[in-house]
């Protein structure tokens, strides 16, 4: 398979607003050298859109599975996006929606 850049789109259902989801989301992002962007959703849960080769997205989503310490993770949807250039290099936390 090879290492091209994808984009995928990751909701995160669960206690996951206000206990830093969105900081440790974005740790992770650049610690994985991951682009794209985080942010809380009206609805409760957490948007996540990120830009990374095949094995860079796998890690991200399993990191999001177990989340930060005080959070509890029910459920990770994820989805093929289209890649955006704005968010090819550097990791983001957006205001929430």
């Amino acid at each position: 398979m090879s290492d091209a850049k994808q984009a995928k789109r990751y909701l995160v259902s669960g206690m996951v607003q206000g206990v830093g989801f969105r900081y440790f989301t974005q740790a992770a992002a650049e610690k994985l050298h991951i682009g794209g962007f985080v942010r809380n959703l009206r609805d409760g849960r957490v948007e996540v859109f990120a830009v990374g080769s095949p094995q860079q997205l796998q890690e991200l989503r399993a990191t999001l599975e177990r989340g930060p310490r005080f959070s509890s993770v029910s459920e990770v949807l994820e989805e093929p996006a289209a890649p955006d250039r704005q968010y090819e290099g550097d990791f983001f936390i957006n205001p929430s929606d």
